[in-house]
């Protein structure tokens, strides 16, 4: 039992008429666990459009969540704010973009999942290291760094304007 024979992956098989060891996956075959039936979810495109939504409620757990994911995996190159100046690139990695420059100010929030699941230029994919719904709440974390570094005063609510313009020095 411990010693039986076995074909090494595409090897040439005289048992088949094809001489193939390798079969065919039959028809209508779907793998368990792995149909990926919602492209949006896991891509963060549709139909080859870039999802301009969140497809999960936007929480303060999901924020907090985000956080931690992206300084675990974003914040070595990005740095913690989004700076693009993080320790590897201060090793001498290339440094990649600021999240904070207009063109991913303005860019889908799918385009950071997108990025995540594919990669970009020189930054790799990171599809088999964070799950799904964790580069959601990445690119949710990303859009709420983008607003605390571009932010105005007009963007602050009314009643807690008033306390930040009574701080002033």
């Amino acid at each position: 039992m411990a010693d039986q024979p076995s074909y090494r992956p595409l090897a040439k098989s005289t048992f088949f008429a094809d001489d193939r060891s390798a079969r065919p996956i039959g028809p209508g075959t779907v793998p368990q666990g792995s149909l990926r039936a919602d492209e949006r979810f896991y891509t963060g495109k549709s139909g080859g459009e870039v999802a301009t939504e969140l497809p999960v409620p936007l929480t303060a757990e999901l924020l907090q969540r985000g956080q931690d994911r992206f300084n675990i995996y974003c914040a070595p190159c990005h740095d913690r704010t989004g700076g693009g100046r993080g320790m590897i690139v201060q090793r001498g990695y290339r440094q990649p973009p600021s999240l904070h420059i207009d063109r991913l100010r303005q860019a889908p929030i799918g385009h950071f999942v997108e990025v995540m699941t594919g990669g970009f230029g020189a930054m790799p994919d990171y599809a088999e290291q964070v799950r799904p719904a964790d580069r959601w709440a990445i690119a949710a974390y990303i859009r709420a760094l983008q607003l605390s570094q571009n932010a105005t005063l007009a963007d602050v609510p009314p009643e807690t304007r008033q306390q930040l313009q009574d701080k002033k020095p």
